[in-house]
């Protein structure tokens, strides 16, 4: 319960500061943005929707966030051997206009496997107060929406691989860009059952409406 308070706390903390910094993608033009992304399609599939579940769907993702990751893939805050040499070139205009054309597009819809979405649902919404493991749903949202102003991401419908692979970076700090180490803590106590399951659990999540 502890840690769980000190989470919410501190995300609370980053809402109020990513509030001032939210205008940092506002600048960003998504018809110069779709111009700019031929390159990312490789990976990244049409309209941001990636066709390989090691890389990361980017449609309908906070303009904010995406802005910031590829701040840090440029700074090297975010180490990968496939970003970081691609960033060089780009500056940070494209970068907005980039985040800003992927926050416009819809993402297509994943699914759950019903093996893993009991535990999967358990940890997204309780976590684990037996081991520390917050509930995903305070950043994230009880539709993994995400909240742009503080940067936390969208997570709904995201390949389950990427996210995976994504939270055991986090857990062996492989990956260290996460504001105040929070998912680098919460990633730490998690099992690799539980990793798989979440993941399952979110790639199945979807916050766009239903039509008839």
């Amino acid at each position: 319960m502890k840690t769980w308070l000190i989470s919410i706390s501190v995300a609370t903390a980053l809402i109020s500061s990513g509030t001032q910094a939210a205008g940092e993608a506002a600048a960003g033009d998504a018809t110069a943005g779709k111009a700019k992304v031929a390159a990312c399609m490789a990976c990244h599939g049409p309209n941001g929707n990636a066709l390989v579940p090691t890389w990361p769907k980017l449609a309908g993702q906070h303009a904010q966030y995406i802005y910031k990751q590829l701040m840090d893939f440029k700074s090297g805050a975010r180490a990968n051997a496939q970003m970081g040499p691609q960033m060089i070139p780009l500056s940070e205009q494209d970068f907005r206009d980039i985040a800003a054309y992927y926050s416009t597009q819809q993402q297509t819809p994943g699914t759950t496997d019903p093996a893993a979405a009991e535990l999967g649902e358990r940890i997204y919404r309780g976590g684990n107060p037996a081991t520390g493991v917050t509930a995903c749903t305070g950043c994230h949202g009880p539709a993994g929406a995400g909240l742009g102003a503080a940067k936390f991401p969208r997570v709904a419908g995201q390949h389950a691989q990427y996210l995976d692979s994504t939270l055991k970076g986090f857990r062996t700090g492989a990956r260290a860009n996460d504001p105040n180490g929070m998912m680098r803590d919460v990633a730490s106590r998690m099992s690799d059952e539980e990793i798989a399951a979440v993941s399952q659990f979110i790639q199945g999540l979807t916050d766009w409406p239903t039509t008839d």
